[in-house]
């Protein structure tokens, strides 16, 4: 029997469905001490058409059309197209928003700026090495809709290589007792400024990957579709968004000193996040997570009203939002029968690159600040691990209805996503409790401005100062309820 979707009591249905089984798939992923996400895009592809629709002929949550036209049986069809349906994209549109606010209100600026220069440097290495890589590798698989007739697909490709999980690295350090190391401190901030540059490269390439692709009579519109158009308008909205922020600062300081941690406070901030998200898509052509992470980033400035709306997002993002936004992605973006030998094959070689250039990338920078060669390996592999970041920049460049018509990449291209996601999730812990356990003394010394001074090998702890720990105890705590 087929229920087909077309009105809000329906969906409340579809969402019951999504909410249950990624929550268990979650669940269950969690146990396995892997990321929620992944099981979250996991029950997506089990309740959606993927496979069972694919190999079984009946799906839990499948599409009209491909319902209609005999290709498998849904027992709730969504309206619309296959792979697309506009409810489910605007729960899953607001999910991703606010999982990039959440992550700017969760980026501690003075840790970033205690750590200094190395980690600017280790951070800028984990974004240019796996870009340089994945471009490159892409540049021989014209075949499955690559190479060089098709440059701006390989860019991206790059772009979604460059993506640090901030999460999974901090679990592993915290739970190794080296979070407040120097080395540790250095990680996690370099991950944080990794992930910002990887945010900024996204919107940089897709807005240049946009110009010239539209066709209008509105003047703006047109001065926005050309390069030179393009690189002017992103320039604005960096000048624009921090000009905003300063007064938005100003603001948000006085209602914290006004009325302190009140419901409001998330409100008002919830406003800021969907402006901004709003003005940098609609009218600088920048995208809409690059202004929902601007926000995020503006009003953790203010410390405890930002702790305060961080909790609350967290409540309302992973409760609904983001479950919708990952199931989504198994749901729509995920097929099966698109995948041939030479996807999986250039996925296996991205996974491998992908490791690997913020492995070589990050640890020669690591060592060129006079760290060891374990030390050098530590940083590297740290930095090695993916999340929903890379996720998130996977869809977008997936969206053809982000504007990039024949640029856009492929839905089957998601599956590199996934397994790079998956891997260094799982190498990343086993390789630095190895190497950490080989070293019980790396670097021990807390982390100081400017650049770092490498501990000698083998060199005991030293304890930091009750402050600097219940900062870096505090900001951990707000990382990890991404987890």
């Amino acid at each position: 029997m087929v229920f087909l979707i077309n009105n809000p009591l329906g969906y409340v249905v579809v969402l019951a469905v999504i909410l249950l089984s990624t929550k268990l798939c979650g669940l269950a992923f969690r146990k396995m001490h892997l990321p929620e996400v992944l099981g979250f895009i996991i029950a997506g592809i089990i309740i959606g058409p993927a496979v069972l629709g694919q190999f079984g002929g009946f799906t839990l949550i499948g599409f009209e059309d491909a319902a209609r036209a005999g290709t498998y049986k849904a027992l709730f069809a969504l309206e619309g197209t296959t792979g697309s349906n506009e409810t489910i994209s605007v729960f899953s549109k607001v999910g991703v928003i606010l999982i990039m606010f959440s992550a700017g209100l969760e980026t501690n600026i003075d840790d970033i700026r205690h750590t200094g220069l190395a980690s600017f440097l280790i951070a800028t290495a984990g974004v240019a090495m796996p870009f340089a890589l994945g471009f490159v590798i892409s540049l021989p698989f014209g075949g499955i809709g690559l190479g060089t007739e098709n440059i701006f697909r390989c860019v991206f490709i790059g772009t979604i290589l460059t993506a640090t999980s901030v999460a999974i690295t901090v679990s592993v350090l915290k739970e190794l007792g080296k979070i407040n190391t120097k080395l540790g401190t250095t990680i996690v901030s370099a991950a944080v400024m990794d992930d910002v540059m990887g945010i900024v490269l996204l919107s940089v390439v897709t807005s240049i990957a946009r110009a010239g692709t539209v066709v209008t009579d509105n003047a703006f519109d047109a001065f926005k579709s050309t390069i030179y158009g393009t690189i002017i308008m992103i320039v604005a909205f960096f000048i624009v968004a921090a000009a905003a922020g300063f007064g938005i600062h100003k603001l948000f300081r006085w209602m914290d000193r006004k009325w302190g941690k009140t419901h409001r406070i998330s409100i008002f901030s919830i406003v800021v996040c969907f402006v901004y998200s709003w003005v940098a898509e609609a009218i600088f052509g920048v995208a809409d997570i690059t202004g929902a992470f601007l926000a995020g980033i503006i009003l953790a400035t203010v410390r405890r009203s930002g702790e305060y709306v961080d909790s609350k997002i967290n409540v309302n993002s992973y409760t609904i939002f983001a479950p919708v936004f990952f199931a989504n992605i198994g749901i729509s973006n995920i097929d099966f029968s698109d995948v041939s030998g030479t996807i999986l094959l250039f996925a296996f070689l991205a996974v491998l690159v992908g490791l690997i250039g913020k492995v070589i990338g990050c640890g020669a920078v690591t060592k060129a600040f006079g760290y060891n060669l374990r030390e050098s390996a530590i940083g590297g592999v740290g930095m090695m691990a993916r999340g929903e970041v890379a996720l998130i920049v996977t869809q977008k460049v997936i969206d053809k209805n982000g504007g990039m018509g024949s640029h856009a990449l492929g839905g089957e291209f998601m599956i590199m996503t996934v397994l790079l996601i998956l891997a260094s999730s799982i190498l990343t812990p086993l390789l630095l409790k190895v190497l950490y356990g080989r070293n019980k003394a790396v670097a021990a010394a807390p982390a100081q401005s400017g650049n770092v001074v490498p501990s000698e090998e083998g060199a005991a702890e030293n304890a930091l100062s009750a402050d600097v720990q219940t900062s870096a105890d505090e900001g951990v705590q707000n990382i990890q309820k991404q987890q």
